[in-house]
C-alpha cells in the first residue's frame, strides 16, 4: 500500500480549516472544486452552497493527501463532537512532532500532552479547533 489519505467532512467551512492545515503543513492546494463548478441542468446547486467546496486536497508529506469536502445542507450536519476516527501523523523527528502538534493544536483542545508516552514513542492528541481529531507522534525505532 501506497498511502493511506484520510477525507475529513465539514459543514461549511473545509476552505477555512485547510487553509490553517496548509499555514501548519506548506504546500499548495493541488484540487480545488466548489459545488458550483458542477452545477447543471441535473445537478442543480442552490446559491447558499455554490461556493461551497465539494473537494479540496492538500499534500502531507511524500506520499499522503489530506481532502475534504463540505456536506451539503441537504444531507445535514456532521457530528463535529463524534469520536469515532482520528487522523495519525508519524514524523521523521521531535522537533516536527512538536511543530505539528503546536500548531495544530492551537484553539483546540488537547487530550494527551505531547511527551514519552509508556509504549517508547514521543506522541500527543487532541481535536483541532475544527473538531477533528489527531494524533502525532514521533518513534525513535522507526528512523
Amino acid at each position: 500500500m501506497r498511502a493511506i489519505n484520510p477525507w475529513i467532512n465539514f459543514n461549511g467551512n473545509a476552505e477555512e480549516a485547510f487553509t490553517f492545515y496548509k499555514s501548519v503543513f506548506g504546500g499548495e492546494f493541488t484540487k480545488i472544486v466548489r459545488f458550483k463548478d458542477l452545477a447543471s441542468a441535473e445537478f442543480q446547486v442552490p446559491e447558499s452552497e455554490a461556493n461551497k467546496i465539494m473537494t479540496i486536497v492538500l499534500p502531507v508529506g511524500k506520499h499522503n493527501v489530506l481532502i475534504a469536502n463540505d456536506v451539503p445542507e441537504f444531507m445535514g450536519k456532521v457530528n463535529e463532537n463524534e469520536n469515532r476516527s482520528k487522523i495519525s501523523i508519524s514524523t521523521e523527528s521531535r522537533e516536527e512532532a512538536d511543530l505539528i502538534f503546536n500548531g495544530l493544536s492551537a484553539g483546540g483542545n488537547i487530550e494527551g500532552p505531547i511527551g514519552e508516552s509508556p509504549w517508547g514513542t514521543y506522541a500527543g492528541m487532541f481535536r483541532d479547533k475544527y473538531g477533528i481529531e489527531w494524533i502525532v507522534e514521533f518513534d525513535p525505532n522507526q528512523v
